[in-house]
């Protein structure tokens, strides 16, 4: 028999509840049995009440005062803490009430502005300790890796979808070490279908929502990519505007359009879970809301893995095992999938499963993220556009396809996509946690700062890529030419690396680093190749995600917009990015309202 997640999680927190009590009735049995001690009732029934609250207090306050004194032990001092009421309900209410209205990451820039780059957030007596100070996560990243990791809120709200949420990466590191024509082949294919169905629905009238159409093409080039198949999602109709009447509908659903849309669903839950952290089974007290999704993820991905096993099984091919008996790098195959390469590693399903769903959700929700942002800076930079356009038309042509020494011509492309990674990066939050007590030193010639093991740490790649004292008083100003100035058109050569991460850094770098810039590349070129100039649909932009201009934005973040942006895992613009497009015949193709 299964339990719904609430009760299962109150029956593992009763001996925590109940243990004060307990306690209560015991020294009432001890005085009423050994020292002829009648308790009054209602003196025993007030201690049976405030016994765990007092208990749980006084757990709160020796942690403290142990954290404070192992601090000073070190030499160092603890985070400014943020001031909230007790278990810091009201920074909870507070951020569940902005939620709908807030610019992702505003407020905690306005509390960095007042306690500094690295502060403590006391949620449900839970200390979290936030930074986005370019040395902490140098050492929260790289030099001091081994204190830090994913931590047990992560694998408990993730778990369900990416299992261990750990990807193998000496399985996974060999296929993405070199480039392989049959991934700019991939790219192409995908691309062009895109492009295709792009002026289709132009030439019906009708602007397009590039983000929805984004996120297609990502779904169907890591289908392809991570399994052999392809998912076929550009193919079902697109949406239109809300204003056509008796709009098309997308017609009957495949296996491949249920996954990416249960894909979906299933991040979603478990970014909300993430709010709740281990308690997020209170909010789905009588259903697991995850489980429907995760029924239709598993449908449609282990009759595939079932099929390369199978197929694997019947080859003559063996693993190579190194002197230790563990499977040895080797040479990827042109054309073969991450699948098949997974299986000269692994034929457990689970694993396989795990992996795949990692990559994935990794890959394909980044790359739509920021050809989604990319296409929407343009929209409002015509004469970055322009320039833009006349590098890609001059070092490839109208109409052939790129290949990777073409990018490596391409600075300015390279500056677009960093100047938008920088400004709007992907995965705009993550989280870490200690696994021993660690020493972060001062960046201002004060006492270092002392995080307790096994605490908290938020971080936010989008607070440091925005700070003025690192990139200057425009930070909030998207500026290709800043990137192409700075010299970070390829790696990064900043003076200070750490103060762009997109993709991560240290032993935890993004293997797939390459592959992305050479997916979003490949787009950009392919579509700027057809089309010499992207505007914004108003028109078709839902009344709900258009920003008004008066609206409050303390740093000023909002008023650069005209969209709302959000965040999940990934930023995104709510209400889709509708948007037009002229062709390069110079006709323009756009929604006729």
């Amino acid at each position: 028999m299964v339990f719904p997640p609430g009760i299962l999680y109150i029956s593992k927190l009763l001996p925590t509840f109940l243990g004060p009590p307990l306690a209560a009735c015991f020294l009432k049995w001890l005085y009423d049995t050994y020292f002829n001690i009648l308790v009054p009732r209602w003196l025993f029934a007030l201690l049976c009440l405030t016994s765990f609250p007092i208990v749980f207090a006084i757990k709160v306050q020796f942690k403290l005062y142990v954290d404070r004194r192992a601090a000073a032990s070190h030499g160092a001092i603890l985070p400014p803490t943020v001031p909230s009421s007790i278990g810091g309900i009201d920074v909870i209410r507070a951020a569940m009430r902005d939620m709908a209205k807030e610019y992702p990451g505003e407020a905690l820039a306005l509390l960095a502005k007042d306690l500094g780059h690295t502060f403590c957030m006391r949620i449900l007596f839970e200390d979290r300790f936030f930074t986005s100070e370019p040395e902490y996560l140098k050492a929260i990243l790289a030099t001091q890796f081994n204190s830090f990791e994913k931590g047990e809120d992560a694998r408990v709200i993730f778990g369900p979808l990416l299992g261990s949420g750990v990807i193998h990466r000496t399985m996974t590191r060999p296929f993405f070490k070199r480039d392989r024509i049959s991934d700019f082949e991939l790219f192409d294919r995908h691309s062009l279908h895109a492009v295709a169905q792009i002026k289709k629905r132009f030439h019906e009238g009708h602007p397009i929502d590039f983000q929805d159409m984004i996120s297609r093409f990502a779904m169907d080039a890591s289908s392809e990519f991570l399994f052999g198949r392809d998912a076929q999602t550009l193919s079902a109709t697109l949406p239109y505007p809300f204003y056509v009447p008796m709009a098309p509908t997308s017609g009957p659903t495949d296996s491949s359009t249920e996954f990416a849309a249960a894909l979906n669903r299933a991040q979603l839950v478990s970014i909300q879970r993430g709010r709740f952290g281990a308690a997020w089974p209170l909010s789905e007290f009588w259903h697991d809301k995850l489980e429907g999704s995760m029924r239709v993820i598993r449908a449609f991905l282990d009759p595939i893995l079932r099929e390369a096993v199978a197929r694997r099984q019947a080859s003559s091919s063996e693993k190579v095992l190194d002197t230790n008996g563990a499977v040895k790098d080797r040479e990827v195959q042109e054309g073969e999938t991450l699948t098949e390469h997974l299986l000269n590693y692994t034929e457990d399903p689970t694993t396989l499963r795990d992996e795949i769903l990692n990559i994935s959700v990794a890959g394909r929700d980044t790359t739509a993220s920021l050809l989604t942002f990319v296409v929407y800076m343009l929209s409002g930079h015509q004469h970055v556009l322009e320039k833009l356009r006349f590098e890609i038309l001059t070092t490839v042509g109208s109409d052939r396809a790129p290949t990777p020494d073409d990018f490596r011509d391409m600075k300015y492309l390279r500056a677009v996509l960093n100047e938008t990674m920088r400004l709007y990066p992907p995965v705009p939050f993550n989280m870490r946690s200690t696994t021993t007590s660690v020493l972060l030193p001062s960046t201002t010639g004060g006492k270092p700062f002392y995080l307790p093991a096994k605490s908290k740490v938020p971080f936010s790649v989008l607070l440091m890529h925005r700070r003025t004292d690192l990139w200057g008083p425009d930070a909030a100003e998207w500026d290709p030419d800043r990137s192409s100035m700075r010299g970070f058109t390829n790696i990064v050569l900043t003076p200070n690396p750490f103060i762009f991460l997109p993709f991560n850094a240290g032993p935890r770098i993004c293997l797939g680093q390459q592959f992305a810039y050479h997916e979003t590349s490949f787009f950009i070129a392919r579509l700027l190749q057809n089309f010499s100039s992207i505007a914004l649909a108003p028109a078709a932009q839902p009344a709900f995600s258009v920003l008004n201009p008066t609206e409050s934005s303390p740093l000023g973040w909002k008023k650069a917009e005209q969209l709302t942006v959000k965040s999940h895992i990934t930023l995104f613009i709510q209400g889709g990015l509708w948007v037009s497009m002229e062709g390069v015949d110079g006709n323009e193709m756009e929604a006729t309202v």
